[in-house]
């Protein structure tokens, strides 16, 4: 059953949250500068002060003005965002957040999709959206039980598509994001009409290694940096997710130095580029995670996905998807993947758009240039829908 979920966090827990705050015991300055040894004692302090003044009633309203659900899919509460649009050829997209992001990445994306013309658009680039979050994250329910991984979120999202009414659709995604939608489009190839990605999901084999070229062997540097060096988060949080979630539930300074350092370390943070995600987004993503308790559970999604996920390039290409598929790649990605490497795993892909700044968070980074990119990709789809 779909029902209305309105969100509402009682004013003694803001207050708790603000004594916390007051409270907080800081370690000494860090004695290797430029995030040598993670997240500098002043970039904290500076997101700690935005956080003690954070209007969250603010959020609030704003969150429930879009049209908030939830719906019990495979024995789990989902919350969802659910905004039809008033164009009555839109078609149905899914868009899936990843960590340590959430639904508010999509916040500023959700007007002009649904309802282009009132943002200086085409009615024939209007899109019904739904927008759920990740088992784990957000107001989704906490799971109890091992297995809530890639594979088992992209059937619950086939399932809630069918709730809302929606046959066929088309579906983005980043980060965790993207591992589902591209579940989702390899276990339903006639629903999912389309997808478009700003991280693949596909991984070099020994020969591409072999046989790089200087700008190739740069990439995999970077992948490999990544996965073997800055991205510790990864390996911490797939083998110990337990033991990270007190101090991510518990302690507000913990939780928001642990998402704080990623939202600055995966995003294009050149004053060129924009800066990387707003102080005040990250503040609002960081807050989410401390009222809803999910510091713990959402790190746990390593655990589970870490046990699902093929481990080798092999046999992710095994995994193949066949439906067209539409890639924006923003230089900032901290999980680079060349075309080449893709085409084994994505046999239809239409467009392979590399862009000249942003980084892992679109939705906060580049909204505009995201928005474009969703529009351009989904434009064949119709076709084929209304046909």
């Amino acid at each position: 059953m779909i029902e209305p979920f309105p969100i509402h966090i009682p004013a003694a827990e803001l207050a708790a949250l603000r004594a916390r705050l007051a409270g907080t015991r800081l370690p000494d300055r860090e004695t290797v500068p430029d995030a040598g040894q993670g997240l500098e004692l002043d970039h904290l302090t500076a997101l700690l002060k935005a956080w003690d003044a954070h209007d969250w009633p603010a959020l609030e309203e704003r969150w429930n003005a879009i049209g908030h659900f939830r719906a019990e899919l495979d024995g789990l509460h989902i919350a969802f965002w659910h905004v039809r649009s008033p164009e009555p050829d839109a078609i149905p997209l899914i868009l899936t957040h990843g960590w340590p992001g959430s639904v508010l990445e999509f916040e500023s994306l959700i007007g002009p999709l649904t309802d282009p013309v009132a943002h200086g658009g085409s009615a024939a680039d209007a899109f019904h959206l739904v927008v759920p979050a990740l088992p784990g994250f957000g107001f989704s329910e906490r799971p109890t039980e091992t297995g809530w991984h890639p594979g088992r979120t992209a059937r619950a999202w086939a399932e809630l598509m069918s709730a809302l009414g929606y046959r066929r659709f088309v579906a983005h995604g980043g980060d965790w994001g993207a591992f589902v939608s591209t579940e989702l489009a390899r276990l339903e190839p006639e629903r999912v009409l389309a997808l478009h990605l700003t991280m693949p999901i596909a991984s070099p084999l020994p020969e591409d290694r072999a046989s790089a070229d200087a700008t190739e062997a740069a990439k995999i540097q970077q992948r490999d940096t990544f996965l073997y060096g800055a991205g510790t988060h990864a390996i911490v949080q797939g083998a110990r997710p337990q033991t990270l979630g007190y101090s991510l539930v518990d302690s507000p300074a913990g939780l928001a130095a642990w998402l704080g350092e990623r939202l600055n370390a995966f995003a294009d943070t050149r004053p060129e580029a924009g800066g990387g995600v707003p102080l005040s987004r990250q503040v609002d993503n960081i807050a989410l995670y401390w009222f809803t308790q999910t510091g713990a559970s959402s790190v746990r999604w390593y655990w589970d996905a870490q046990r699902w996920t093929p481990n080798t390039a092999e046999a992710q290409n095994l995994q193949s998807v066949d439906v067209p598929t539409y890639c924006t790649l923003f230089p900032g990605e901290p999980y680079p993947v060349l075309r080449r490497w893709a085409e084994r795993r994505y046999r239809n892909i239409l467009s392979w758009n590399e862009i000249d700044r942003g980084g892992h968070f679109a939705g906060w980074e580049q909204p505009e240039i995201l928005l474009c990119e969703i529009r351009d990709a989904f434009r064949s789809a119709r076709t084929t829908l209304r046909g």
